[in-house]
């Protein structure tokens, strides 16, 4: 069983940035496709970014494109998100996922991904 650990979540001003970070355990040597969503107040479920198992390919979605940068250090488990110029419509649950398969192409939804962090809170304030 995959267990994932998200931390680096805070509050901060437009404009500011911020790296949030998750740890897996339970993977395989070389890990399956991992990535974030985010979860609006009151809102829907959005993708946001993920990253292939040997950490060659990204995707992000086109709100965050040039902004955040998404990166594996599979020797750590880790998977993190650098946030750049964050803007109030950032603010959200953001939601470390992890797939078995190492490969990403086309895992936007839900059931893309078959294991789940507790999330991590993004507060940015204009």
């Amino acid at each position: 069983q995959v267990h994932l650990m998200e931390s680096g979540g805070g509050s901060v001003q437009a404009g500011g940035s911020l790296r949030l970070s998750c740890v897996a355990s339970g993977y395989t040597d070389t890990g399956g496709c991992m990535g974030w969503f985010r979860q609006f107040p009151e809102q829907g479920l959005e993708w946001v970014s993920r990253v292939s198992g040997g950490g060659e390919t990204t995707y992000y979605t086109g709100s965050v494109k040039g902004r955040f940068t998404i990166s594996r250090d599979n020797s750590k488990n880790t998977v993190y998100l650098q946030m750049n110029n964050l803007k109030p419509e950032d603010t959200a649950l953001y939601y470390c996922v992890a797939a078995s398969a190492s490969w990403c192409a086309g895992r936007t939804g839900r059931a893309d991904f078959d294991f789940w962090g507790q999330g991590t809170q993004v507060t940015v304030s204009s």
